[in-house]
């Protein structure tokens, strides 16, 4: 019942066409520009790219981003990677979700950073090699 409902309320969102933010059962839910998805501090979207160009683009950001005391935690379908970067702990999610499409959130700092996780996944959409 209540994935219907998150569906639901990300369709309405993705319709209106306009950035929108809410809260419900005590988990914050937003939609920016209908490509990114915002939820507990944590910005989402999806790539058009297998899992394994993502996870080496997730690699190649946190090198490029001067990234310390990196833990990486990489499994079939995605992982994680968490770092240090600029005195802020930042945390990476990737999860397969079909074939040439991946899953990708970001954490800054302790409750998120809308700006900084969005320049993160602009960096890793510029690192992914296409074969």
């Amino acid at each position: 019942m209540k994935t219907k409902m998150y569906i639901l309320i990300v369709a309405v969102f993705l319709l209106s066409g306009c950035d929108a933010t809410m809260t419900m059962g005590g988990k914050v839910l937003g939609v920016s520009s209908g490509k990114f998805i915002y939820q507990d501090g944590y910005l989402s979207t999806q790539y058009k790219a297998n899992v394994d160009q993502v996870w080496q683009a997730g690699e190649k950001t946190v090198t490029e981003l001067k990234g310390n005391k990196i833990e990486k935690d990489r499994k079939i379908t995605g992982g994680s990677l968490k770092t240090v970067i600029a005195d802020e702990k930042v945390t990476i999610l990737i999860q397969y979700v079909e074939k040439d499409m991946t899953d990708v959130s970001v954490m800054r700092g302790v409750g998120g950073s809308n700006i900084a996780s969005r320049l993160i996944l602009d960096k890793i959409a510029a690192n992914i090699v296409r074969p």
